[in-house]
């Protein structure tokens, strides 16, 4: 059955049905239980399950990371979230030197079925602490899977495969997306191998994420007004990444544009836009074009934040660009 929900519902909804499905599965993170959740994703868990199961935990990412990896190791199913993804490089010698290297080190003897949830991204004027992207930072590690779902339908499938994963998986969302409405099939499960096309197109394939999805879509709305076609790929899978959806939708349109909300230097685009080089470069007809947030830590200020950002006014300039007008 298809039901309008909203994404922070479908978050909220995924985890109740895999702390039933599974006594193993519980939730731990600062406010997850009592508060219901910084953004009111766990609100009612507590309440449902008890507070063995959703635990409110210290002001210590590095430490109540650690226990959920102990857990994961000893045969639970944890799910951990962080706060805001800044936060999370606290806790980045936990994910990075043993979530992700642990299974490699045991000689496959030993996983980490642990998932970690993160709020990330600008938008909510949260100021340089709390709001930037740092997907591309835990996209880099060999050893986890890195999922970033931009849909209520995404939000809600992804859990339950990521829980059977032997090994880490990290889900960022995006704190822009949280109050967005759209269908949830609960039936569904999804696919953490693949990107999806989001919207065909034959002219140029517009390739993002996560917060940027929205603003991507509606830039193809206007550059339908244009008379251009453009496709929109959402990547969905960050690492590993989908790398022959990536080369078939530009093989397609020959012109591309990424749109990242990571700062440009290092970006996720950059990898993309390099991949699309090794492995499309004679299907071009126009240099890659990307679009990422200003180099600068985000600004507090309303006008100054929106001026960092990718918004649809420099998704659809730089596809005009690719298009040479």
């Amino acid at each position: 059955m298809t039901e309008e929900v909203t994404y922070r519902e479908a978050v909220g909804r995924t985890i109740r049905d895999a702390m039933k499905a599974d006594d193993r599965v519980f939730i731990m993170g600062e406010d997850v239980a009592r508060y219901g959740g910084t953004y009111a994703v766990t609100k009612g868990l507590a309440e449902e399950f008890g507070e063995d199961r959703v635990r409110d935990t210290p002001l210590s990412e590095s430490a109540f990371t650690g226990a959920g990896i102990g857990a994961a190791i000893g045969g639970m199913r944890p799910i951990v979230e962080i706060m805001t993804v800044n936060f999370s490089l606290l806790a980045l010698d936990q994910i990075l030197n043993t979530a992700a290297t642990f299974r490699h080190m045991s000689g496959g003897q030993v996983g980490v079925p642990l998932v970690i949830r993160i709020a990330t991204g600008a938008g909510r004027q949260l100021a340089a602490q709390h709001s930037h992207s740092l997907e591309n930072w835990y996209a880099h590690i060999p050893g986890l899977r890195v999922l970033a779902p931009a849909t209520v339908q995404d939000a809600y499938a992804m859990l339950a495969p990521a829980l059977q994963d032997p090994d880490p998986v990290i889900i960022f969302e995006h704190v822009m997306l949280y109050g967005r409405t759209e269908p949830l099939d609960t039936s569904s499960v999804a696919d953490l191998r693949s990107a999806a096309v989001r919207r065909a197109g034959t002219d140029i394939s517009l390739i993002t994420y996560g917060g940027s999805l929205p603003k991507t879509l509606e830039a193809a709305e206007v550059l339908t007004e244009e008379g251009i076609g453009a496709e929109v790929l959402d990547l969905r899978v960050l690492r590993p990444l989908d790398n022959a959806a990536i080369l078939e939708t530009v093989s397609k349109t020959r012109r591309a544009v990424v749109v990242d909300e990571g700062w440009l230097t290092g970006s996720l685009a950059a990898e993309i836009s390099a991949r699309i080089m090794e492995g499309a470069f004679w299907e071009l007809d126009a240099p890659v074009g990307r679009v990422c947030s200003a180099e600068i830590p985000i600004p507090y200020p309303k006008h100054l934040e929106d001026a960092a950002l990718p918004q649809v006014d420099r998704i659809v300039a730089a596809a005009m660009a690719a298009m040479g007008r």
